[in-house]
């Protein structure tokens, strides 16, 4: 199964320390962030931690081998 492509392109921002969810399967509501959507699915987010504040490049395909960061393969689609 394939994740949906939310956006052909990386989700730039600026964050707060915390902790975060990132939408794997490309089907959440509140890009790039998981909203429950995937359940019932084989997918399931990524944690990601973040001790301080920080810029992101978070990947929007759901195809990138970094997850959650864009790795530029967006490109090929």
């Amino acid at each position: 199964m394939e994740p949906k492509i939310a956006q052909k392109g990386p989700y730039v921002l600026d964050l707060k320390p915390g902790t975060y969810r990132w939408c794997a399967c490309g089907q959440s509501k509140t890009q790039p962030f998981c909203d429950g959507s995937h359940k019932g699915s084989v997918f399931e987010p990524i944690k990601l931690e973040l001790a301080e504040a920080t810029q992101v490049a978070m990947c929007g395909c759901k195809h990138s081998l970094k997850k959650p960061f864009c790795d530029g393969s967006h490109k090929k689609f």
